[in-house]
């Protein structure tokens, strides 16, 4: 079967890219409010259609693909790594477990007797809503870091070509901003990396649960349009997990052909989009830190 031409996902990639030339050569001229908004959206729906890269969309190419995702407008994840981890995340069987799952937001009992009392209210903060938008991103970028240092210090130097290629491509952006844009690095990381990273993780912060049965670890977030284009329709996660190869653009239209069974599968984990989540979540732990499924036959103290 022929595939066809993915002009919605190619239109996205024009406006990210465009938008973003455009908002970083005028940022000093705007206030900074409406900067921050379009800036943190712009860095968020590239990192939406980075996912979308790394599930071989828009080209039937995958070196085109990786050229289309590849560029570090948020500067901190390489796009090499993320492909990788990623694409390990999408083994259903694995999902929440933090041994096994480069996604999870969950520590093991063991890990958590080691913590003190100051970080596990950080952790139990992290799983509020304000806490995961507020010390998400920073926690992120500690977390990538810890896991990289780890990596080499036992002898693991497969992902040094990807670093060395983002490092070119931090280079490059940074140079744009500060040699075309005059826009400083400082100014940069407040009003598009910090917040969005933040609106990044208020799409992944409900998206995966820990449950006995794999079906019933992915949600569904039936938000409005705003937030729909914003994550690609990856807020119906359910969708994307059980059909990872279709494009951002059919997800709804499977979603509807199949919503009953989507949902008795998932066992009804389903969200009247992200203000229900807000109300419910703000600053109410949406679980502990804790990976339950191991922590029921090895209880934390």
């Amino acid at each position: 079967m022929t595939r066809r031409f993915e002009l919605p996902t190619w239109t996205v990639v024009f406006a990210i890219y465009g938008g973003w030339i455009g908002l970083t050569l005028a940022a000093n001229r705007l206030p900074w409010p409406l900067v921050l908004l379009l800036g943190a959206w712009l860095v968020a729906w590239q990192g939406s259609l980075q996912h979308e890269t790394i599930h071989d969309h828009p080209a039937r190419s995958r070196w085109l693909n990786a050229l289309v995702g590849f560029w570090p407008l948020s500067l901190w994840l390489p796009y090499g790594i993320y492909r990788a981890e990623h694409l390990r995340h999408h083994d259903d069987a694995r999902l929440t477990d933090p041994l096994e799952d480069p996604e999870s937001y969950y520590v093991t009992a063991d890990r958590w007797r080691e913590l003190g009392v100051a970080r596990r209210a950080l952790l139990r903060f992290h799983q509020t809503l304000v806490g995961r938008l507020v010390i998400g991103p920073p926690l992120s970028v500690a977390r990538l870091l810890s896991s990289e240092a780890a990596r080499l210090a036992r002898g693991d130097r497969r992902n040094l070509r990807h670093w060395v290629l983002h490092l070119v491509g931090v280079a490059a952006v940074i140079g744009w901003l500060h040699f075309v844009c005059a826009l400083s690095l400082g100014k940069y990381l407040l009003l598009f990396v910090y917040p969005g990273l933040s609106l990044t993780l208020l799409r992944a912060f409900v998206e995966h649960r820990p449950a006995r049965e794999h079906a019933h670890r992915t949600a569904i977030v039936e938000s409005g349009a705003l937030f729909s284009l914003l994550f690609l329709n990856n807020n119906l996660h359910a969708v994307h997990h059980r059909l990872p190869a279709a494009p951002w653009y059919e997800l709804p239209g499977l979603y509807r052909a199949a919503r009953e069974a989507l949902l008795a599968a998932n066992e009804g984990y389903r969200f009247d989009g992200y203000g229900e989540i807000a109300r419910r979540f703000a600053l109410t732990p949406r679980d502990e830190p804790v990976w339950p499924l191991a922590a029921r036959d090895e209880q934390a103290p």
